[in-house]
């Protein structure tokens, strides 16, 4: 059994920051990529920011410069760094990533979500 458990989220003023972690437990071999996608109401859900276990990165045109995505490999755990946030950047919030468990099997796990508002 594998979770993936986030927090960070809040109510924060447009120009504010916030930080997500995600902690992935359970029974864990390996962890590959690991991501944050977000979801809107209405919308779709959108890739926000990737990175893989070696450290390359990708973001979202729409937050190129005011988020960043970091991992800590030895506590299984992926960072969301966000800055000068805006009211569209409000969202839930999901944790996403592709781990190997004890039985040497890829799966492809997501978090519950947090809710990210940004609002004055």
């Amino acid at each position: 059994q594998v979770q993936l458990v986030e927090s960070g989220g809040g109510l924060v003023q447009p120009g504010g920051s916030l930080r997500l972690s995600c902690a992935a437990s359970g029974s864990i071999f390996r962890v590959n990529a690991m991501a944050w996608y977000r979801q809107a109401p209405g919308k779709r859900r959108e890739l926000v920011a990737a990175i893989t276990s070696g450290g390359s990165t990708n973001y979202a045109d729409s937050v190129k410069g005011r988020f960043t995505i970091s991992r800590d490999n030895a506590k299984n755990t992926v960072y969301l760094q966000m800055n000068s946030l805006k009211p569209e950047d409000t969202a839930v919030y999901y944790c996403n990533a592709d781990i190997m468990t004890s039985t040497r099997m890829w799966y492809n796990y997501w978090g519950q979500g947090t809710q990210v508002t940004v609002s004055s």
